[in-house]
Formats: C-alpha cells, sequence, structure tokens
C-alpha cells in the first residue's frame, strides 16, 4: 500500500516522493506532480466548491500521466445515485485525457449498481459510518478481484489503515497536514509494521 501526501511542501516528504516512499494526492488549484512521482487526480468535490470549467481546465494541462493512478470522476458526498449521474457525465471526459479513471463509491454503493466495465480504479469515499461497513469492504473486494485499483480517502489512524491494508492498494487522509514532515515518518511506519505482520502471518501459514 502506498500513502497519497497532500502537500510536497516539506523537504523529507519530497524526498519521500521522489523515493516512491509516498505518493501525492492533487487536487484543482492545490499541488501539482512532477515527474516520476506516483499521484492520483482528486476532483475536489469533497469541498463543496467544485467547479466544473476549474476542474476541466486544470485536468487537460500537461500533468505527467506516467505515475497517474486514477483521475477521480466528479461524485456527490454521501449519495450514489447523484455520483451515477455524474460519473454518466464526465467519465468519457476523463477518459479522452488519457487517465486512468476513478470511481468514488458513496453511500449507497451496491455491487449491482457500481459501473465496474466504465473505469479503472474504485475510490471508496461516502461517510465513515459507510466506509467502515462489511458493503463498503465487499466492494473494494471485488474491484482487487476485477483488477482494479483499490484507494481508500480519509485514512488517518493506523487501526484504519489496519483495516484496509487487505484489499486497498492505496490510502489518503488529512494526518499529514500539520506537521507533514514527521507525520510522513509516522505513515511510514505504519505501512512497515503491517507489511512485518503480513510476512510474519504468511510464514505462520506455511509451517
Amino acid at each position: 500500500m502506498i500513502y497519497l501526501a497532500p502537500s510536497p511542501s516539506q523537504s523529507l516528504v519530497r524526498w519521500m516522493l521522489d523515493n516512491h516512499e509516498l505518493g501525492l494526492l492533487c487536487q484543482p488549484a492545490s499541488n501539482l506532480p512532477l515527474p516520476g512521482w506516483i499521484w492520483a487526480a482528486d476532483n475536489g468535490c469533497f469541498t463543496g466548491s467544485w467547479s466544473e470549467d476549474k476542474w476541466l481546465r486544470w485536468l487537460a494541462k500537461t500533468h505527467p500521466r506516467s505515475g497517474c493512478l486514477f483521475a477521480t470522476v466528479p461524485d456527490v458526498v454521501g449519495d450514489h445515485r447523484a455520483t451515477l449521474q455524474r460519473f454518466r457525465l464526465y467519465a468519457d471526459k476523463v477518459r479522452e485525457l488519457a487517465y486512468p479513471v476513478g470511481f468514488v463509491a458513496q453511500d449507497g454503493s451496491d455491487d449491482g449498481t457500481v459501473p465496474w466495465s466504465e473505469f479503472d480504479a474504485l475510490f471508496i469515499g461516502g461517510s465513515t459510518e459507510w466506509k467502515m461497513s462489511l458493503g463498503a469492504f465487499a466492494l473494494a473486494r471485488e474491484a482487487v478481484e476485477m483488477g482494479k485499483w483499490v484507494h481508500v480517502g480519509r485514512v488517518n489512524s493506523m487501526k484504519r489503515l489496519a483495516y484496509w491494508a487487505e484489499v486497498a492498494h492505496s490510502a489518503d487522509g488529512t494526518h499529514m497536514t500539520y506537521e507533514p514532515d514527521k507525520a510522513a515518518v509516522r505513515v511510514k511506519g505504519w505501512i512497515q509494521s503491517l507489511k512485518q505482520a503480513r510476512q510474519l502471518s504468511i510464514q505462520e501459514d506455511d509451517k
């Protein structure tokens, strides 16, 4: 799993981006990725101030497509049905701009209504209650089985990271907003601990 930082402003964070120990989550009018970094293009809808024109202009810029995990199609926070309507409007635009298409799963998403064949990455969004539900986890597992990338938003603790470690390829959160260099070291420690625990589990299973 790789954690996507909200900003490359600190020297240690930039070093970790250069060495692929972190990725970067970018939004319109925020941070720009550099060639060689792992990154993802979020649409900024979660802030409540999304603008179609602003988003499309930003997405059309010469951001490095190599290293981009996904670009999320505009969604409606907490509303799967409204998110589907926006997805139908904008998914082709994201594809035309040469990004992997990201679908944001929201409250009410289920296996039968998620447009599986039309996106490359599943972004687990929605309310905290829904995000931590069995339904959300099942969708993520289904996405993995289909060979799609799985990203989880608002992961701000070791406990939540561990919950999603089995099925998620990446995560982000506001944890690194304050004292980002210290937080980056902390997040790296979380991921290393999870990797070690998994390796021990595999070794025990092989005995």
